[in-house]
């Protein structure tokens, strides 16, 4: 069986902005064996998705020496990456030492992807991880993130997901006006709430939860992937900011509510049909509690 090895570290967001070219790679080539090197906690949401046919860890401490002109290579890793036919690396690699270096041990037919899409061109990333796959004849595939998850068949309560964090505070809309919209929403629907978090969110999650009824409000926090995706399956729409998160709830096809700071929108927004985003000019932090009521507003009504 022909095997190929596509290669991809990053955060969350550059992980699920890369799912398009993994998809595009199995529709093209659906009896081979697909593979991914990457941070397992963050490449299980394909093996989940039956993107992949496995996931091996990007930190193996051989890898360095790939990385080194003429350097000593791993004699397992010679050996791992000489079984792949194709090779597809994500990797930073701009004097394309890495690729000289698996070429030393590896007949495989290797393609350079960026990094990070070049931000002057304005292209959003998921175009930009695609068009490598031209050179395996793959054109105009599907640019949108999806998974598929195996649905939760289990009677559940309307809910809302919320994630009020993200990688940086400066992404984030102000504690104080989450509380209120909180409030708000509770106030005047019957929708329960899960706040979604990692560790250092813990405890802005039990203040925000300590403001709503507690029968009507769950925390996830910390969980692992493939099973904060099965939670926000569940979820009828999701609210958040510029973050992994949002990008893994808009893969899975959630109606979702995305408050925006600086970032470049046009190359890093969420995809998907049912994405919203807002933001103000004069930064998240102006973005009043009732312009975003409306707009989560308009995004139940929708579902």
């Amino acid at each position: 069986m022909a095997k190929i090895l596509v290669i991809r570290g990053g955060a969350i967001g550059d992980f699920i902005l890369t799912l398009p070219a993994i998809a595009a790679l199995r529709r093209q080539f659906p009896e081979v064996h697909l593979e991914v090197l990457g941070y397992p906690h963050i490449a299980q949401l394909a093996l989940a998705g039956g993107l992949v046919d496995r996931v091996q860890p990007i930190e193996a401490r051989g890898l360095a020496g790939f990385f080194a002109r003429d350097g000593e290579l791993s004699e397992d890793l010679c050996d791992y990456f000489s079984e792949f036919d194709v090779i597809v690396s994500y990797l930073y690699d701009p004097d394309e030492i890495f690729k000289t270096n698996v070429g030393r041990c590896s007949p495989a037919h290797f393609i350079g992807g960026p990094h990070r899409p070049n931000e002057q061109e304005r292209v959003h990333a998921t175009h930009v991880y695609l068009k490598p796959l031209e050179r395996l004849a793959i054109f105009d595939p599907d640019p949108v993130p999806r998974l598929a998850l195996a649905p939760c068949s289990a009677p559940r309560a309307p809910q809302i997901a919320l994630h009020p964090g993200s990688g940086s505070e400066m992404k984030n809309w102000p504690e104080p006006r989450w509380s209120e919209l909180l409030t708000t929403v509770a106030g005047k629907t019957r929708y329960d709430f899960l706040l979604v978090g990692g560790e250092v969110e813990g405890q802005r999650l039990q203040r925000l939860a300590a403001k709503l009824p507690p029968q009507r409000v769950r925390i996830a926090q910390s969980l692992p992937l493939s099973e904060l995706a099965g939670r926000l399956q569940t979820c009828d729409a999701f609210m958040g900011h510029d973050s992994g998160i949002s990008h893994l709830a808009a893969a899975l096809g959630l109606p979702c509510l995305v408050l925006w700071a600086d970032t470049i929108e046009e190359i890093w927004r969420p995809q998907g049909e049912r994405v919203t985003v807002i933001r103000e000019i004069s930064g998240l932090h102006s973005l009043s509690v009732q312009r975003v009521t409306e707009e989560l507003a308009r995004v139940l009504f929708r579902v």
